[in-house]
């Protein structure tokens, strides 16, 4: 029989336990997915700044989960030029968690889902690849 955790005494991930979650969401992607991620950043933040959250035209903090930034390798981005920011992606720990609280998916499946789906966009990738990509990290 499975042990249960005990919720009164559990608290929500820290923001260090959230980074660390979230490198290993990604050390679980295939290793080819890994590797053309090279020069990626990977962030984890709160929540995303008010520039983005305007910019995005969110209409509450909670509405974004995560946000690639850059130039991905779909527009010909493979090598950065001069004075351009690292591509970038953002996992942003509060609406992550607000949103595991109102789904029944693991807060693990959340984050590599998110996670997933951003650099995704760095590939220019379609929802069916970035879905065998998360089958392919179990």
């Amino acid at each position: 029989m499975a042990q249960q955790a005990d919720w009164r005494i559990l608290q929500a991930p820290s923001l260090a336990a959230f980074e660390a979650m979230t490198q290993e969401a990604f050390d679980r992607l295939p290793p080819e997915f890994r590797q053309l991620c090279d020069g990626v950043v990977i962030r984890v933040e709160d929540f995303p700044d008010d520039e983005t959250l305007d910019e995005m035209k969110c209409e509450s903090p909670f509405d974004l989960l995560g946000l690639f930034r850059g130039v991905g390798l779909a527009q010909g981005a493979d090598t950065p030029m001069t004075g351009q920011f690292p591509n970038m992606v953002f996992i942003y720990r509060r609406p992550v968690l607000d949103y595991w609280a109102e789904h029944e998916e693991t807060l693990g499946d959340i984050v590599t889902h998110v996670l997933v789906h951003e650099i995704g966009h760095h590939f220019g990738l379609s929802d069916e690849d970035m879905e065998a990509i998360e089958a392919a990290a179990g």
